[in-house]
């Protein structure tokens, strides 16, 4: 295990620190809140990975629009 990877893993809460966390979300959201703010994180992560793919297929695009007057002229 490298150093960083052990330092990130020390990060992260353990069991009773998790326990902790939803009971403060609890107190702060309210039952009736949380599956509405668990909805709005979905739809944030799913925009987030269209926008990744997006991104992607826009640098392909790219990479291969500019490799291609260079296969041409090599035949």
């Amino acid at each position: 295990m490298t150093m960083t990877s052990f330092i990130a893993l020390s990060l992260l809460p353990s069991g009773s620190e998790w326990i902790i966390i939803v009971f403060i979300i609890l107190l702060l959201f309210g039952g009736k809140k949380i599956p509405e703010l668990m909805r709005g994180l979905g739809k944030g992560i799913k925009s987030f990975k269209q926008g990744v793919d997006e991104a992607k297929e826009e640098i392909n695009k790219a990479k291969d629009e500019v490799n291609e007057p260079v296969e041409k002229k090599q035949q």
